[in-house]
């Protein structure tokens, strides 16, 4: 019984850190109408990737890590923000169009999407503190634990639950892909441009506001 709540409770994580609206979902949605369900899938299993990184630190008590994470937090931060800056800016200029040619379960085109959104979250420090938070309200974890079945269970039902909040999410969008114009998919592409600009501004903004004033 305490191996299945675990087992849930690491789904719902995963869920909930994957489920609120910020860059990487608005790329996930992009690129499902853009390409279709698999490379939107794909898209955000980067970002699944990146949890299953800071659950395992937050759950295997990996003290360097945390140390490091915490030591350079304005600059990790600062990196993701200038980013998002970036990349707002190449999505606003891209000119979209629905491209059915593309080879959707090719690996060579999935892994840059891939790496994206995997780089988006591991330059979030805060993912990974609250990680730690919830860990220790939901397994009874500590820095040091040395129960790594529980660990590892917990961990690899975490990567689950925001794997299946991707495939919800790019399954529910890509039902309204046959529906998409180019104009309108050039819409949307501004929209989330715009969005993702304002995300990075907020990041970076944020952080420098703490570091100096």
């Amino acid at each position: 019984m305490e191996y299945l709540t675990l087992l849930v409770s690491g789904i719902l994580v995963g869920v909930a850190v994957a489920a609120p609206i910020g860059p990487v979902n608005l790329i996930c949605i992009r690129r499902t109408l853009k390409y279709g369900a698999v490379n939107g899938f794909a898209s955000g299993s980067g970002a699944a990737i990146g949890d299953g990184v800071f659950a395992t630190i937050a759950a295997f008590g990996v003290t360097a890590a945390i140390t490091f994470v915490k030591t350079h937090s304005f600059w990790l931060q600062m990196l993701g923000g200038l980013f998002l800056i970036a990349l707002g800016i190449r999505t606003w200029f891209a000119q979209p169009h629905l491209d059915d040619s593309l080879p959707e379960n090719a690996l060579g085109d999935l892994l840059p999407v891939i790496g994206t959104t995997f780089f988006l979250t591991i330059t979030n420090p805060a993912t990974m503190l609250g990680f730690m938070a919830i860990f220790g309200g939901i397994a009874g974890f500590t820095v040091g634990s040395e129960d790594y079945g529980r660990a590892l269970l917990l961990v690899a039902s975490v990567v689950a639950g925001s794997a299946l909040w991707w495939a919800l999410l790019t399954g529910f969008v890509g039902r309204f892909r046959n529906r998409m114009s180019d104009k309108m998919l050039e819409i949307i592409n501004h929209v989330s441009a715009g969005l993702i600009i304002l995300f990075g501004l907020g990041v970076s903004g944020r952080v420098l506001w703490e570091r100096f004033l």
